[in-house]
């Protein structure tokens, strides 16, 4: 009986002595430091955030932004590799660990600070109605029992249904299948954040975006909900700084979001 006791007490110190050897895993930020580079999730369809230039490079306000955090945690804005990155699929991307980071128009809400860790607002939008030049809607409840355009994985379709229940819904991948889809007639209207559907109106007429807006979208830098602390950190002082010193509101002036 005592050699067992002895026994089973050796075979537990020796678990303990395993878990206590157990290498933890490394944060994300000293992932990155040891890689000399920071992976980030960018849209490739929403100007001015993020989109493709003539040579089909990244470019936009957040594809500045993550220059300059890649500039203040490595030394250099060029340390940094784009991935773009879809309303849909975005989440996904940054869980299998595709990327760092998104800063990818990626607005705050409870539901997903449930499972995501996000960086202080660098942007806030709202969303707004966007329509062809011929429609006579003035708000949101001129749309009930009629069709509207999303995008997958935003947070449009809940605050239309919020507001007009009895709407019918559309989604698409990309915000410019559904901006092509409302120019060819297959729905009403367009919801999404404001300065989205600014960068498809601005330079057509043959649409409007309706005046009144219909949400706050605080848009914020995005991280995995473990091993994410010190990185989101790290960004956020960059972020506060940026605000303090009025470089991120010449950023905005650059883009023409002010």
């Amino acid at each position: 009986m005592l050699k067992k006791v002895i026994l089973t007490v050796l075979f537990l110190c020796f678990l303990c002595t395993g878990c206590g050897n157990k290498k933890a895993l490394p944060d994300d930020l000293s992932t990155i430091e040891s890689r000399g580079e920071i992976i980030a999730g960018v849209r490739h369809d929403t100007r001015p955030f993020g989109f493709k230039n003539s040579s089909a490079k990244p470019e936009g306000y957040e594809v500045d932004l993550a220059g300059i955090i890649a500039k203040n945690l490595l030394g250099s804005e060029d340390k940094v590799k784009f991935v773009p990155v879809t309303a849909s699929d975005r989440i996904m991307k940054l869980n299998s660990g595709k990327v760092d980071m998104l800063i990818a128009t990626m607005s705050i809400t409870p539901q997903r600070e449930a499972i995501l860790n996000f960086s202080s607002p660098y942007y806030i939008a709202g969303q707004a109605v966007m329509v062809n030049s011929s429609s006579k809607a003035t708000g949101l409840m001129d749309f009930a029992g009629k069709k509207v355009i999303i995008v997958f994985g935003s947070t449009s379709e809940r605050n239309v249904r919020m507001n007009v229940p009895e709407v019918s819904v559309t989604g698409y991948k990309t915000y410019t299948e559904a901006y092509k889809a409302l120019k060819a007639g297959k729905a009403e209207a367009m919801i999404a954040d404001d300065t989205i559907l600014l960068g498809f109106a601005v330079n057509d007429r043959s649409v409007r975006i309706l005046p009144k807006r219909y949400s706050r979208e605080p848009y914020a830098v995005v991280f995995r909900k473990e091993h994410s602390e010190k990185l989101q950190s790290k960004v956020n002082m960059v972020i506060d700084n940026l605000k303090s010193t009025g470089q991120l509101n010449r950023l905005q002036e650059k883009w023409d979001i002010r």
